[in-house]
């Protein structure tokens, strides 16, 4: 007997992009991206509550993880990442990446991919989240906890985006 698939809240059975099948299989569930991006929530016009944000949430993160450009930028960090446990990342020995290893990389990395999926309003988000670690971003490596957060915060951030379109604040237009 097969186990059923886990519906999303409220929707309708759909398929797991490629990208949240090969999270999943390193630990990371669509349940801990939401969690985690929850744990900084600040209600905001047009998603006032927990609930109404988690559905849109998981509607962007279905969005970003659907990407392959999104899936090319995770891939790479998580590999940076095996391979720096290894010893095989030219001038970063494995005893240093093990301790603190005063890399700049993982930032930009987890910048660069909220601002994908984002813009600059997602790297402003990415800040928040690599501050806070809050979440699954407490328990992953330091290359891929910034991967994670950037995808957290690039969703999180367009989710305000939509939350703000929708509830018509805060978009000023300039007539001349």
């Amino acid at each position: 007997m097969a186990l059923e698939k886990p519906e999303l809240p409220n929707r309708p059975c759909r398929q797991a992009p490629p990208l949240l099948k090969w999270l999943e299989r390193r630990g990371i569930r669509l349940a801990d991206l939401v969690d985690t991006a929850l744990e900084l929530f600040v209600p905001h016009p047009g998603v006032e509550s927990r609930e109404e944000a988690m559905k849109v949430l998981e509607d962007e993160l279905y969005v970003a993880l659907s990407d392959v450009n999104v899936s090319c930028l995770m891939v790479a960090c998580f590999r940076v990442e095996e391979d720096a446990r290894s010893g095989l990342v030219p001038g970063l020995a494995k005893e240093r990446f093990m301790g603190r290893p005063g890399l700049v990389a993982d930032e930009l990395l987890g910048m660069t991919i909220a601002n994908y999926i984002a813009g600059v309003r997602g790297i402003f988000e990415f800040i928040r989240f690599d501050q806070a670690k809050p979440g699954i971003l407490r328990r992953l490596g330091p290359l891929s906890n910034d991967a994670v957060g950037g995808l957290i915060a690039g969703a999180s951030s367009n989710m305000y985006t939509q939350a703000l379109r929708r509830s018509g604040r805060g978009i000023m237009r300039i007539s001349l």
